[in-house]
């Protein structure tokens, strides 16, 4: 692993029982993620996208395999420890936004920062704060039930950004959007992936923004392709 490199990944494979045999999501998978890099992956639903960012973000774990995080190694971390790695250095965004609904945007926003313990004016400072950045501040205090589907997710993007991790992991993030919607969430990730200098994975079906990034992996039949951006089909 370089020092140039923020994830490696070393011969991960995932397995399910499923009856009494296996069930294969991937096997043997490596490769490395450059510091600053935007990796998008494809593949089909069910190919094992989502399962792959769980274990990338340890909220799970591999059956073999281990997963570095610059010189970390992700598996060896109890779970305590994973979780404070998971609050400190990754920011998750998902299809669905899972903002809580009895709470308001800037609520919403503040929450990693209040898990952390930190004071309530502090947190909806810096909350305001990206909201700014994804053009909702005059939305703060609206619950995420009075938000359009776009507006839910900026929301849950400034969720994912406002402690300021290294590493942002977004799961099919535009899947439930209309293409307009969709499009200015996508614009929204790339700009914020430039201007804080993040290291992001995308996990999406859409070819068109799967172009836009540095490189594309393809996981298909449980294994890994690297594939020239170009070469999509924009849809």
């Amino acid at each position: 692993m370089t020092s140039d490199d923020l994830l490696q990944v070393e011969g991960l494979s995932k397995t399910f029982p499923s009856g009494g045999s296996e069930l294969v999501v991937f096997d043997n998978l490596s490769f490395r993620v450059r510091k600053g890099e935007m990796l998008g992956i494809v593949g089909e639903s069910g190919a094992g996208k989502s399962t792959l960012l769980y274990i990338l973000g340890a909220l799970e774990r591999p059956s073999k395999g281990d997963v570095y995080f610059a010189q970390m190694q992700l598996g060896s971390l109890a779970d305590d420890a994973a979780a404070e790695f998971r609050n400190r250095e990754i920011g998750f965004v998902w299809q669905f936004h899972y903002l809580l609904p009895e709470f308001t945007a800037v609520e919403n926003v503040a929450m990693p920062l209040r898990m952390r313990g930190r004071p309530a004016a502090e947190t909806q400072t810096e909350a305001l704060r990206l909201l700014r950045e994804v053009g909702l501040e005059e939305r703060a205090h609206h619950r995420s039930g009075e938000l359009s589907g776009g507006e839910q997710q900026r929301v849950a993007l400034a969720r994912a950004l406002v402690t300021r991790p290294q590493l942002l992991l977004a799961d099919e993030p535009t899947g439930d959007l209309d293409a307009k919607s969709a499009d200015v969430v996508f614009e929204l990730i790339a700009r914020l992936h430039r201007e804080y200098r993040l290291t992001s994975l995308i996990a999406t079906h859409n070819p068109a923004f799967a172009r836009r990034c540095h490189r594309v992996l393809r996981l298909e039949a449980g294994r890994l392709s690297e594939v020239e951006p170009h070469s999509l089909v924009a849809g």
